[in-house]
């Protein structure tokens, strides 16, 4: 049986993976590089166009637990960032290049994987479909899917960090270690005095950044550039990105603020400023950011952008399998579906393509259980306010609470707990 699957990214390349293992024919649309997006480089399949960071790998953290749920399936994406790895303390970060380069390479070496390399405006009902298209849908397929379910334009916006050239970092002013000497020390720490931090605000503050034409500016918390950021106050840096909380110098002295620096490839050539997302003009952020301490002379191999997303509302359209409420042979998986972020994306293609085998052989679909989080989830994609619906990253906020007395300390870890085990019982029952 023959299952299309439109796009390549995390939530394509994960829906493929686990489709293609059950034996069927699956036709992989992928309209890169014929047409590429705002944001995308190359022509590899699940390029991360925005971090190389997946986030925590600790069971701590919910998206920590999230990716030892994903593993319980196989996940493709899981497996490709682990072999890729790079330094980056407690979280999961990947070379990009050899990250996307194993991903593509497994998806190509299935036989029963068709790739068509073309752009998708419109959809045959008839053919079993997961749409994928990711955040940076197409302009004409966006519209194909508006009038197909009669819904608004929904879109956000998020943004990018620059990348530098580690050859072009001063080390004799910045240091490495890990926040409160935990784990490996993987980043390098660029200090602020109070009296460099004041004139680098100043100058963030008063910077030009590129003009957004749309008439309303929906920008996502979690990759809020900078510059907005810093427009909320000082503190907002010296609380959020620039938090020295834990990173004394080697002298022992603490710093007014730190940036940090993460390894973006597996040569450690470059390095991203971490939580520096931006959309200041090319020139601006050269001014502006060459004014950390560390980074005077620093070479740019990327500039911060900010891109449009789109997204569907979830809850008017999708059950909390992924498939749509109105077509029962089309699914939905990614960040279009409403949720957010790398992780994220790729366990709603683990979750969209577990129930497209179950619909294509006459099984009842499954909810996944709201105690795990690939679960809750979709649970909260589908039960949000439908009119006011804004996707959501991995979080305990939204797990069904703990029914038993038990101290706040051990909350987490009863969490990572139920969850691990509540996703096995889902993986012993397909």
């Amino acid at each position: 049986m023959k299952i299309r699957i439109i796009g390549a990214g995390l939530a394509g390349c994960e829906a493929a993976y686990y489709l293609a293992k059950k034996g069927y024919e699956i036709e992989l649309y992928e309209m890169r590089p014929k047409k590429m997006t705002p944001a995308h480089k190359t022509d590899k399949f699940a390029e991360l166009v925005c971090s190389n960071s997946l986030r925590s790998d600790s069971l701590e953290n919910a998206c920590g637990i999230l990716k030892k749920e994903m593993e319980q399936f196989d996940s493709l994406i899981i497996k490709a960032a682990r072999l890729h790895a790079v330094e980056a303390g407690g979280a999961l970060a990947v070379d990009r290049e050899g990250y996307s380069s194993y991903v593509t390479k497994i998806i190509q070496s299935f036989s029963n994987i068709h790739l068509v390399l073309d752009e998708v405006s419109n959809l045959d009902l008839s053919i079993p479909t997961i749409i994928a298209t990711g955040p940076l849908t197409s302009d004409s397929f966006c519209q194909y899917i508006r009038d197909l379910f009669g819904c608004d334009d929904f879109y956000f916006f998020d943004a990018q960090a620059p990348i530098i050239y580690a050859d072009s970092i001063d080390y004799s002013k910045v240091y490495l270690k890990s926040r409160y000497d935990k784990g490996i020390a993987s980043y390098y720490n660029c200090p602020f005095t109070k009296e460099e931090f004041d004139l680098f605000y100043e100058a963030l503050i008063s910077a030009e950044g590129v003009e957004v034409k749309d008439f309303e500016l929906k920008v996502f918390e979690g990759c809020m550039p900078i510059e907005i950021m810093a427009q909320r106050g000082a503190q907002t840096l010296t609380f959020g990105p620039m938090k020295p909380v834990g990173l004394k110098t080697p002298s022992g002295e603490k710093p007014y603020a730190v940036v940090q620096l993460r390894q973006d490839d597996a040569a450690k050539s470059m390095y991203n400023i971490v939580g520096f997302q931006t959309h200041l003009k090319f020139d601006e952020q050269k001014r502006v950011f060459q004014m950390i301490p560390g980074l005077e002379h620093a070479r740019f191999a990327k500039y911060g952008r900010m891109h449009k997303n789109t997204y569907i509302n979830a809850p008017k359209i999708l059950n909390p399998t992924y498939q749509t409420k109105e077509y029962p042979n089309l699914f939905f998986a990614g960040q279009i579906s409403g949720v957010e972020g790398y992780v994220e994306s790729a366990a709603s293609g683990i979750v969209a393509a577990v129930n497209m085998d179950r619909y294509l052989k006459q099984l009842p679909l499954i909810v996944f259980p709201s105690t795990t989080i690939m679960g809750s989830m979709a649970k909260y994609i589908c039960n949000a306010n439908p009119d006011d619906f804004q996707p959501m990253n991995a979080n305990f906020g939204i797990l069904d609470d703990l029914d038993f007395k038990h101290k706040k300390k051990e909350r987490k870890g009863l969490y990572a707990k139920r969850a691990l085990e509540d996703i096995e019982k889902v993986v012993t029952s397909l």
